[in-house]
């Protein structure tokens, strides 16, 4: 959908934001959006737009560290989808480029279309990007990244969005939870929630719902097979 200002960084990282990024995590409500009959369009469509890649995985694997290398080894090969929100334009922002400015009952409008990958209301304001905002940056020939939940990558495969899907794994439960314990940042409440809902998706990803799994047990190896992911197509 990274994604923290201006128009989110195409990686929604499901997010970190409220403010610009694409996709954030929190209380995000994901959209069942296309018709099975746009799946048809999706593959000619893919021949000459570059196909977004939808990362995932839970807290605690590794996604944020391999993103920032992959940035930080490839600064311009990533775009910028541009988010949508119902807040008041700040000094020097521009409508189309910062973010697409509306008003309530457009942004609604929106979601009762079922435009919205994922959206979510903040401080009184409405947050989300659209499908179209991911087509965008995927028409400008550049690699559109999704960092998104469960549910988000079930909403992303309703659409035609024609994704690439990656699951970054932990080694094990055990692992995941000592990592998760070491950031000193969790709640026992949180850190059983965070640990449930990892179970979860890892669940989901023996599935064959993604077509990648890498298992983060080494930072070098993984980030190897992480960048040879994202660039091989």
């Amino acid at each position: 959908m990274f994604i923290r200002n201006r128009s989110a960084i195409a990686v929604l990282t499901s997010l970190k934001r409220p403010l610009n990024s694409c996709i954030p995590k929190r209380s995000w409500n994901t959209q069942a959006t296309m018709s099975s009959s746009s799946s048809s369009s999706s593959s000619s469509s893919s021949s000459t737009t570059t196909r977004p890649i939808v990362i995932s995985g839970p807290s605690g694997t590794g996604k944020s560290t391999l993103l920032k290398k992959l940035f930080a080894e490839y600064p311009n090969k990533f775009g910028f989808s541009v988010s949508n929100t119902t807040r008041k334009p700040r000094e020097g922002e521009v409508d189309g480029k910062d973010y697409h400015f509306s008003t309530v009952d457009e942004f609604k409008k929106l979601i009762d279309e079922s435009k919205f990958i994922e959206w979510a209301q903040f401080s009184g304001n409405y947050y989300g990007t659209t499908i179209k905002a991911v087509k965008d940056v995927a028409d400008s020939g550049k690699i559109c990244l999704l960092d998104i939940d469960m549910q988000g990558v079930k909403s992303v495969k309703q659409t035609d969005l024609n994704a690439r899907y990656l699951f970054i794994s932990p080694p094990s439960i055990e692992e995941l939870r000592s990592r998760l314990e070491g950031r000193g940042t969790e709640s026992k409440e949180s850190l059983e929630k965070r640990i449930a809902a990892a179970e979860g998706e890892l669940a989901y990803a023996k599935t064959g719902a993604h077509d990648l799994v890498i298992v983060n047990d080494d930072l070098d190896k993984a980030y190897s097979e992480f960048k040879k992911f994202i660039l091989e197509e």
